[in-house]
């Protein structure tokens, strides 16, 4: 019978969810069209990235956006493309309809929904504090995709 050597090799510890040096990656998760990007879109992602661990943003499709009445300038696949280059966003998904949101929380295992102020108190954000915490950050003063859309009319 073969000798098995045992050469007391140290054994890596498993961790387990209790133990105290465990910690669980935040997970947090934001809508929006980020058409025509602008470095407000950038300050939002970035406070909503240091708010946890991994970003994921649900970009609104061609398809949503047409239903609500609005059309980007960009194509969901230029928009997708732009958001993934950006070192605070970890996953773009798609959002194509208004009740898909407790599905992304569930599915995505998110922990924070972090949305603009001025989506606050809307019952489409709000009924996700039942699955999650939910986060309102005041936009950035003096620039919105609106704004740079009318600058570029005139």
């Amino acid at each position: 019978m073969p000798q098995v050597e045992n050469n007391n090799a140290e054994i890596p510890q498993v961790r387990f969810a209790n133990d105290e040096e465990y910690r669980k990656p935040v997970r947090v998760l934001t809508y929006g069209t980020y058409d025509l990007l602008h470095y407000g879109h950038i300050r939002l992602l970035r406070r909503a990235s240091k708010l946890g661990d991994y970003l994921v943003v649900a970009l609104s499709t061609d398809e949503f956006n047409a239903g609500k009445g609005k059309a980007s300038f960009y194509s969901y696949g230029v928009r997708k493309e732009m958001l993934e280059s950006i070192r605070y966003v970890d996953l773009v998904i798609p959002e194509e309809r208004w009740d898909q949101k407790i599905d992304d929380v569930k599915k995505y295992d998110i922990d924070i929904v972090v949305m603009g102020g001025d989506w606050r108190g809307d019952p489409r954000f709000e009924v996700l504090k039942d699955y999650c915490e939910v986060v309102y950050l005041d936009r950035t003063d003096g620039i919105s995709s609106t704004d740079v859309k009318n600058e570029l009319k005139h």
